[in-house]
């Protein structure tokens, strides 16, 4: 039909879908609507319909569409018409048509790429302007809610991109992978990429990442999922693995390095990156001259970009102050000069010949600030000066909240006092290290002694070891942001530490006391009192009893200096009740009646632990909570009848370890509990579990048989791990039915079972997540057909007195299908010296070695093992004597990471040790020596014969903290 002429004229544009396949009632209608009506439209009705007929303005179509300007005021015969046909998807068109007449469109990730067809086919200007506009927004949002574009959407824009050729689209992929690609790495589709797309986010200078070992491992993964397109590629595999080459291996974790090292495809840059960190190692300040060169610095630059939240160095003993400050200038050719231009000024200041006391001032170079990173873990970096790295987080992280110095002796309380004076937003600090192990009261110690640890002296710019809360009052406000703070292993903490603590950090809602064993009952009541937020409290191996229990228990901030006056009242208020994790493990100062009053007001726990305590039935049966989800009482003595109360009122229990418990089920005392009920089975308790609970961890030994193990099935088909203890006896069949009884078990651990070639055979062919597997003193015949599979995912392998059989042969079949592995435990079997090439080639990334009478491994001395250069625990007794006088000095060299060393004199090839003193130990924390009655045996020919075995005399323990050395004897073998 001809058109009329006129401004105002209408053309109806009668739209279908070709590939519409819509089987409905109304599916062969259609609809008339107009341009003029779009804020009437009911737009989910509307696309119910087959067909479109929209009148639209003649001219509003000739002015934003190129496509209908040509159509419609060309010599085209469609020009003269009223009514003209699109064939395009119906929902797609009615947007366009929509951004033409002026409205805003709702663009999302699912929708980009059709949007973006039709604009450019349409030529509509206008929607191709939103979309870009949509697409840079979306890619620049911080908010991971808002315009979030998932990554099975980017990779499809991607190619649209790229297939467009259309430069815009594929720099804005790109960028808003680099920036998000923590989140991108872990997605399940990460590894359908393209090469192309990854490559150049790699390269992208917004590149966001935590740390070099997370860049390595998603591109590893990626390359390891592509293997047939690489096989199918016309590029070389060189090629892909270029790809690489972008990793700066001079920041990886050591532990990384050194575990990569037997990796097929990154064994070269991993042998690179061990040589970089030694090299780094060895570097002083002086010397970092060198290092800088005139080159290109970059490969030494911790990635920083303003989208950083995360900062991990966490393993990076190579980590110095000059890294730290070129990773904070900006990355230009200038500030590298800016750097050696003060590094050589402060070369002429040395206080010693190697230069270790040089001082770098940032405030003499233009560093850069991130606001954005909120997080730093510069665990066990040993070369970084932690007042140099307090100044210099406080300069460019001035938001950060979360520090953790885990393993570094070196952090004392006053560098705590010093962090929180600097850095003034910081509300969690953990400062780990590896609990004292002569924490149990059972010991018997024959003597003790301890020596004050040399330090250096401080800088003048640091305020020193007199640096006291007074000084911290006078130079910043008085108030910290505190609320979480972790000392676990800390001996070194003591009252006073804990009294200034508590006026600083009056906001703490979690702390963590483990094992700090010099902080006295008193200090931590008087601390309970004035932290009054407390939620989560951690005070195993303490002096943790009645003091701190009274003040948790009573709403008065009055104290009584006798506890028993005071229990028996029980205050809606106290802090006992509003307590969300208790952890008091092997705190034998606090008696029956105390726990009884603690537990009877801890309704609002979820974890609890009470290991090792004096727990009996009548305070267990008093817990008056509901939504415990972890629960461990091993070692005590309560009843089955007590455990299946506290199970019975707390149906989200989804951690329980009642090892140990011997009396679990046992006939019940003849002195009952008014809420045990005297018909009480054994059998009850499993069967309220299976009913109840849905476990993802359970530790168990007395009582645990077949018939229990079948009413807990419903409760452990989400059992992740499971230990079997002294009195469990699960039979084969049992064992035999794990995988399909819990198949997401990914820990595994028995003790005292019998088990056979067929059942762990059947256990780790179907387990194929496992990760955990510790067999220890089982019973039955196993031989080494049991690990003639391969398990890739098994990272920790315990094999302690069930391989009397194994020779060199056998454990390089374990090398092979345990390839992944980073902890080992042998105990009894066969090996010689040649074991120790084998262990050192097969699993280089180890971080922890336990080998006991296992034949003559060190009977020619240790050498090989020192190419386990990531060691951070190792154990070697009755294995051969022939270990060196300087064993222990030499392994914390090569070992930079070490911190517990455990060896046998009757092992010593001079008949004793040399013992480090604080210059050369390194990380080290712990070192344990014991002694046999027999000064000198040799077990490594004589293994099989028991009676020949030498019986133990004394240990000698040697424990380091940031002040002093313990030197500690005790007849027990630890």
């Amino acid at each position: 039909m001809a058109s009329s002429s006129g401004d105002d004229e209408f053309v109806v544009l009668v739209c279908s879908d070709p590939n519409n396949q819509i089987e409905t009632d109304i599916s062969n209608e259609e609809i008339v609507i107009s341009t003029t009506d779009f804020s009437t439209w009911d737009y989910p009705s509307t696309l119910s319909f087959s067909t479109f007929k929209i009148q639209a303005h003649r001219n509003r179509l000739i002015e934003e569409s190129s496509y209908f300007r040509g159509l419609l005021s060309g010599s085209f015969s469609e020009s003269c018409l009223d009514y003209i046909s699109i064939q395009w998807q119906l929902e797609t068109f009615l947007n366009v048509v929509r951004c033409i007449f002026g409205f805003r469109l709702d663009i999302t990730s699912k929708n980009f790429i059709p949007l973006f067809q039709a604009a450019l086919y349409f030529g509509v200007e206008m929607l191709l302007m939103q979309l870009k506009s949509w697409l840079s927004e979306a890619s620049l949002s911080k908010d991971p809610g808002l315009f979030q574009i998932q990554l099975e959407d980017l990779i499809d824009i991607w190619d649209f991109g790229l297939e467009l050729d259309n430069g815009f689209v594929q720099e804005i992929c790109a960028s808003y992978l680099a920036r998000n690609f923590m989140w991108a790495m872990s997605n399940k589709i990460f590894k359908d990429m393209p090469y192309e797309l990854l490559l150049l986010c790699v390269k992208h200078p917004h590149l966001t990442i935590d740390s070099e070992k997370h860049l390595s491992d998603a591109l590893l993964i990626w390359l390891h999922s592509n293997t047939e397109q690489l096989e199918r590629s016309s590029k070389t595999e060189c090629e892909f693995f270029d790809i690489l080459k972008q990793i700066r291996i001079s920041l990886l974790p050591l532990w990384f390095a050194a575990g990569k090292r037997s990796s097929i495809s990154f064994s070269e840059l991993a042998n690179e990156s061990v040589d970089s960190i030694f090299k780094l190692m060895k570097v002083t300040p002086k010397g970092s001259m060198n290092v800088l060169g005139d080159g290109d610095l970059s490969h030494l630059r911790i990635r920083l970009t303003k989208y950083s939240k995360k900062v991990d160095l966490s393993g990076c003993p190579q980590i110095t102050p000059m890294i730290l400050l070129l990773s904070f200038l900006p990355n230009n050719h200038n500030s590298y000069l800016a750097l050696r231009k003060t590094i050589k000024e402060s070369a002429s200041n040395f206080e010693q010949a190697d230069g270790t006391k040089c001082q770098i001032t940032q405030s003499l170079l233009p560093t850069l600030s991130f606001e954005a990173v909120l997080e730093v873990d510069i665990s066990g970096c040993l070369k970084l000066p932690l007042e140099d790295a307090i100044d210099y987080f406080s300069n460019s992280f001035p938001f950060l909240r979360r520090v953790k110095a885990a393993y570094l002796l070196n952090f004392k309380m006053t560098t705590l006092y010093r962090l929180i004076q600097k850095c003034s937003l910081v509300s969690e600090v953990d400062i780990t290290v590896d609990v004292n192990p002569l924490i149990s009261s059972q010991l018997s110690v024959i003597s003790s002694s301890s020596a004050v640890v040399s330090m250096a002296p401080n800088r003048a710019y640091f305020v020193g070891d007199k640096f006291s809360m007074t000084s911290l009052y006078h130079l910043g406000p008085s108030p910290s942001n505190i609320t979480k703070l972790t000392l676990e292993g800390r001996s070194d903490v003591c009252d006073s530490h804990i009294q200034d603590i508590s006026k600083f950090c009056a906001s703490l809602c979690y702390l963590n006391l483990k094992g700090c064993i010099s902080v006295t009952d008193v200090c931590m009541a008087n601390l309970i009192r004035r932290c009054t937020k407390l939620q989560s409290l951690l005070v195993c191996h303490t002096s943790f009893g009645m003091n701190s229990i009274l003040a948790l228990c009573n709403a008065s901030p009055s104290f009584s200096n006798s506890p028993s006056a005071q229990f028996g009242k029980r205050p809606l208020d106290s802090l006992a009740s509003n307590l969300q994790l208790l952890h008091m493990g092997g705190c034998k100062c606090a008696d029956e009646a105390s726990l009884l009053e603690l537990l009877s007001q801890n309704q609002m726990l979820k974890s609890l632990c009470l290991r090792d305590t004096n727990l009996a039935d009548s305070a267990l049966c008093s817990f008056s909570g509901s939504l415990l989800e972890v629960l461990d009482v091993s070692n005590t003595m309560i009843s089955g009848a007590a455990l299946h109360h506290v199970v019975c009122t707390n149906p989200g229990l989804k951690c329980l370890n009642a090892r140990g418990c011997k009396n679990l089920f046992q006939p019940e005392n003849t002195k009952k509990e008014a809420k045990i009920s005297s018909s009480y089975s054994c059998e009850e308790l499993f069967i309220e579990l299976g009913k109840t609970c849905r476990l993802e961890e359970i530790a168990l030994g007395w009582g645990l048989s077949y018939f229990s193990l079948q009413a807990l099935k419903p409760a452990i088909l989400s059992l992740r791990a499971m230990t079997v203890c002294l009195g469990g006896t699960l039979p084969e069949d049992s064992l035999r039915l794990l995988p399909t009884t819990c198949p997401l078990l990914e820990s595994l651990v028995l003790y005292f079972q019998v088990i056979s070639d067929c059942m762990i055979i059947n256990i780790l062919t179907s387990l194929r997540q496992l990760r955990t597997l510790a067999l220890c003193y089982c019973f039955g015949d196993i031989s080494n057909s049991s690990f003639n599979l391969s398990m890739p995912n098994l990272r920790i392998l315990k094999l302690e007195r069930v391989t009397p059989w194994m020779t060199n042969n056998d454990l390089v079949l374990l090398t092979r299908n345990c390839a992944n592995l980073v902890e080992l435990s042998l105990l009894g079997s066969k090996l010689n010296s040649d074991a120790q090439c084998i262990i050192s080639h097969g699993w280089p990334g180890l971080i922890s070695l336990h080998l006991e009478d296992c034949g003559e491994v060190t009977e020619n001395g240790v050498s090989s093992l020192f190419n386990c250069i990531a060691l951070e625990n190792l154990l070697l007794r009755h294995n051969g004597s022939g270990i060196q006088r300087n064993f222990i000095l030499e392994a914390a060299s090569k070992m930079p990471m070490l911190r517990q060393v455990s060896l046998d004199v009757c092992d010593a090839k001079e008949g004793d040790f040399d013992l480090p003193d604080d210059a050369d130990r390194y990380s080290l924390r712990i070192v344990k020596i014991a002694r046999c009655k027999s000064t000198r045996c040799n077990v490594g020919s004589h293994f099989a014969d028991t009676t020949r075995k030498p019986l133990h005399r004394e240990t000698l323990v040697l424990v380091w903290n940031s002040t002093n050395v313990v030197r500690t004897v005790v007849k027990e073998r630890l």
